[in-house]
């Protein structure tokens, strides 16, 4: 028995430094996560470009891409661009036609927080690069023929809850070439609801655009809508499918070949983000 007692205590001693050790040593460290890149960038393919209900591109494809950079103290800055067709397509060949097949998009703003509820606040200068516009004798009556400038500035606000996003965006110059309707907005309703599901996030919008100037045929001012669904591809990649649709009168938004602007259609679009 005493040899026995002598034996574990023996053993109890040489393994007790061994579980000292290995309840005091030091874990190892672990590596640091990379820090976020404060520089995002993203490029898309869509079927069409719409903006705010209406085709920029005479409903043929386009190419888009930007970028984004955040500072730390919530301040940020950006570019996008996109290849347009809506200001050359309302000219005759009689008329000399604009060179401006591009939209270029300056903002710069800041985004916070407050108890859950997202704010955004800037500036928005959308640029089309080119020559002056020519005065037509439809001035009273087609959307950029008064030669109007289509550089528009607007500043916004947007509040943001859950998946829901209230954004009211003010005209402080002329909007797109129409003549006299600079100090007028649009408020719109996104609704981006991720599902959970196999990277399905449903899209929904409303939107309300105003329009102080009223033509001879008809009012400027109209409705817009979508609804659609967006995938997570992976490696940054995304596809969205979506109808859109507005109240846009043909009258004031009409395209070259007889079509409405912004009549309802299908949309689909693939985006790399980086």
């Amino acid at each position: 028995m005493k040899k026995a007692i002598l034996v574990s205590a023996v053993a109890t001693m040489m393994a007790a430094p061994a579980f000292v050790l290995a309840k005091t040593a030091p874990a190892a460290p672990e590596e640091p996560a990379p820090a976020a890149s404060p520089f995002t960038g993203n490029m898309t393919i869509a079927s069409e470009y719409r903006y705010r209900g209406i085709a920029q591109t005479n409903l043929k494809p386009a190419i888009q891409g930007g970028f984004d950079y955040a500072f730390r103290n919530g301040f940020y800055i950006g570019n996008w661009n996109s290849n347009i067709s809506w200001l050359s397509d309302g000219y005759t060949d009689t008329t000399p036609s604009p060179s401006r097949p591009i939209e270029m998009d300056f903002y710069g703003g800041y985004k916070g927080d407050l108890s859950g509820l997202g704010y955004d606040v800037g500036l928005l200068q959308y640029y089309y690069p080119g020559t002056s516009l020519p005065t037509t004798n439809a001035c009273s009556a087609s959307r950029q023929a008064c030669g109007t400038s289509p550089n528009t500035l607007e500043g916004y606000l947007s509040l943001s809850y859950a998946f829901a996003t209230l954004k009211y965006s003010y005209a402080f110059t002329n909007l797109f070439g129409i003549d006299n309707s600079k100090c007028r907005g649009y408020l719109d309703l996104s609704l981006n609801y991720d599902t959970g599901m196999y990277g399905l996030t449903l899209n929904g919008h409303v939107g309300r655009q105003t329009v102080s100037h009223t033509t001879s045929v008809g009012s400027y001012s109209y409705t817009d809508w979508k609804l659609g669904v967006t995938k997570d591809l992976g490696n940054g990649f995304s596809g969205s499918l979506a109808y859109i649709g507005s109240n846009a009168k043909i009258a004031v938004y009409g395209t070259p070949d007889g079509n409405n602007a912004g009549r309802g259609t299908a949309l689909l679009s693939v985006t790399k983000t980086f």
